[in-house]
């Protein structure tokens, strides 16, 4: 899951500042042939792309409405998927037209012409992630009655308004919301290691960076930025210079052309002076398969299940949700 976030704080609903006692997720799709965040998420954060007509959503009443969700899923500029947090997770939004409102959590896929197969499993896998994530997060069984709901289901319960979304889409491409529950179970139990984990001593401290302010750097085709969130590859293609450093964290700002600044934060090992020779690699790549917990790829790869962290932690994740065909950092040491 690509996670980011750009909480509406100009959202009436924001303003209104109600939380509620989250019971569940409810599933939307937008309804317009639009697969673009920055249809819907703005400003401009250097990732979405500029929205020239400034009708997304982070604005009192977007197009008159009082409209606001949790998130959206859709694309970058760079044609990437990611999911932007777009209210507090316990915030009271504006999007069932009903009492879930005051219960359920509500995001919106970002639909396209509805018959792009490759879009549709890209962002429907990008949604039972978030869902995954936040059952965990929240301890909802996803498989219990009421609890993960498209807008369509919460109108035949009575707590949602008359819309058919996302049932005019899944179908189309073999999927629906019952198929959707059922992999958001399989990704929580994926999730769960056989034993219990035991205490990991921790990792010796890595030596001093030799990256320093004003360098001008490159990025390794699987960089991440610090959190661990994805770089899109019109960035990885640009050499930049190096703001400060501060133990394993660079941030870098301009490119080397001046053209473009970004001024985000990269961990020091994804980086490297643009012209010199790039240190040995010290990982190998592992593709995951079905099956696969992160847990089970320690013991196989790393000698002990307990050093499932170090593989947390060299790959920038932020949960122990992992898919088949996700590519893996394991340490050679």
């Amino acid at each position: 899951m690509n996670l980011r976030k750009l909480i509406f704080t100009n959202n009436a609903c924001y303003k209104a500042g109600r939380t509620i006692a989250i019971k569940g997720v409810m599933v939307h799709s937008t309804g317009t042939n639009n697969p673009n965040l920055r249809r819907y998420v703005g400003p401009d954060d250097g990732l979405l792309g500029k929205n020239q007509y400034n009708n997304h959503w982070n604005q009192d009443k977007p197009d008159g409405r009082q409209v606001c969700v949790h998130a959206f899923i859709g694309k970058l500029a760079d044609g990437s998927i990611a999911t932007y947090q777009t209210l507090p997770w316990n915030h009271r939004g504006w999007h069932a037209g009903g009492s879930a409102n005051d219960t359920h959590i509500g995001f919106e896929i970002c639909e396209d012409g509805l018959t792009d197969a490759a879009y549709f499993n890209a962002v429907y896998n990008e949604a039972t992630e978030l869902c995954a994530y936040l059952c965990k997060e929240y301890k909802l069984d996803p498989m219990a009655d009421g609890v993960i709901i498209g807008h369509f289901e919460g109108y035949k319960r009575g707590i949602a308004s008359n819309h058919g979304d996302p049932n005019n889409w899944f179908p189309k491409h073999g999927k629906s919301m019952d198929s959707f529950r059922a992999e958001v179970k399989e990704l929580l139990d994926a999730d769960k290691p056989v034993t219990p984990p035991k205490p990991v001593e921790p990792l010796k401290p890595e030596t001093p960076s030799a990256i320093k302010k004003g360098d001008t750097v490159k990025l390794s085709g699987i960089a991440t930025y610090y959190d661990g969130k994805t770089i899109p590859s019109w960035v990885k293609g640009q050499n930049w210079i190096v703001r400060e450093v501060k133990g394993d964290r660079a941030v870098i700002d301009k490119n080397e052309s001046g053209t473009n600044s970004i001024c985000s934060p990269v961990n020091v090992k994804f980086l490297s002076v643009a012209g010199a020779t790039p240190p040995a690699q010290t990982y190998e790549i592992y593709t995951v398969v079905k099956g696969d917990t992160l847990w089970g790829i320690a013991k196989s790869k790393l000698g002990k299940g307990e050093r499932y962290p170090e593989i947390k932690s060299l790959n920038g994740l932020t949960s122990d949700v992992i898919r088949a065909g996700q590519k893996l950092k394991i340490s050679l040491k």
